[in-house]
């Protein structure tokens, strides 16, 4: 199944190794979900997960980063004309809309309501 990974997330799995977005990024590394990105979310990856106030080590990101580079499927999506509150967050609905793939977000006001954005906990209820 094709996902696409918001960058809150991420932050959150490697805050919390137990949370629900660790088992999402679990599901990815073991080959049952595949993440799309583009060089955009992959640029904002890594500019957040660096964030001093996050504190996390180089070695974590990189491997996240790689390792999510490594399990999925790097895209150039095409641009859509769908306004957005915050044009950063548009990227994430690109890829997502031109894989044809789920969105997973912690923050869904930050995106149109439409079936294929989920939080986390929905994304995986779904899956059961």
């Amino acid at each position: 199944m094709l996902i696409v990974i918001d960058t809150n997330v991420l932050v959150s799995a490697l805050w919390s190794k137990n949370s629900n977005p660790a088992k999402l990024l679990y599901l990815v590394f073991e080959g049952t979900l595949k993440p799309c990105y583009d060089y955009r979310i992959l640029e904002e990856y890594w500019e957040v997960l660096k964030r001093p106030k996050f504190k996390f080590s180089e070695s974590d990101i990189e491997n996240l980063i790689e390792g999510i580079k490594s399990m999925g499927i790097s895209v150039v999506a095409k641009p859509i004309s769908v306004k957005f509150e915050d044009e950063e967050d548009k990227k994430f609905y690109e890829v997502a809309k031109f894989c044809n793939a789920k969105l997973i977000t912690g923050n869904l006001k930050h995106f149109p309501k439409e079936n294929f954005i989920m939080s986390v906990s929905e994304f995986l209820e779904s899956l059961n």
